[in-house]
C-alpha cells in the first residue's frame, strides 16, 4: 500500500517540530478547526460542526494544560483560552457561527504572538 505524500511529509514535520512549532501547529490546527466548524454550521451539517468544535476544544483544552501557573502570564492567558472554549461550547449548543468568530480573534491573537515571539528569538540567535 502507498502512503500519501502529503501524510508522510505531515509526520515528518511533527516529528522533528520544536516544542514552540509544535505549539504553533496546535493553533493553526485549532483554527483550521474553528473554520471548518463554521461551514459546518453554515451548511446545517451538525456532525461537521460538532467534530470540528470539539477537535478545536481538545487543543484549547490541552494547550490550557500546559500553562505553568506560577508564571504570572499563564493566568492571563487561561482566562483567554477558558473564554474561547466557553465561545467554542456556546457555538455546539446553539449551532450558532458568531461564538466561533468570538473564540476566532482569541486564538488567531494568540498564535500571532506566539509567531512573532519565535521570530524575535530566531533573529536573536
Amino acid at each position: 500500500m502507498l502512503l500519501n505524500p502529503y501524510a508522510k511529509y505531515k509526520e515528518n514535520s511533527i516529528n522533528t517540530a520544536t516544542k514552540e512549532e509544535l505549539t504553533l501547529m496546535l493553533y493553526d490546527g485549532c483554527i483550521k478547526f474553528m473554520n471548518l466548524a463554521k461551514i459546518g454550521i453554515e451548511e446545517k451539517n451538525i456532525q461537521k460542526a460538532n467534530d470540528n468544535l470539539l477537535k478545536a476544544q481538545a487543543i484549547i483544552t490541552e494547550l490550557d494544560v500546559t500553562l505553568n501557573m506560577d508564571i504570572e502570564i499563564s493566568k492571563n492567558m487561561h482566562s483567554l483560552y477558558d473564554f474561547a472554549l466557553s465561545r467554542l461550547v456556546d457555538a455546539n449548543l446553539k449551532k450558532d457561527a458568531s461564538f466561533i468568530d468570538d473564540a476566532k480573534i482569541v486564538i488567531v491573537d494568540l498564535r500571532d504572538a506566539w509567531k512573532e515571539a519565535m521570530n524575535i528569538v530566531k533573529r536573536g540567535k
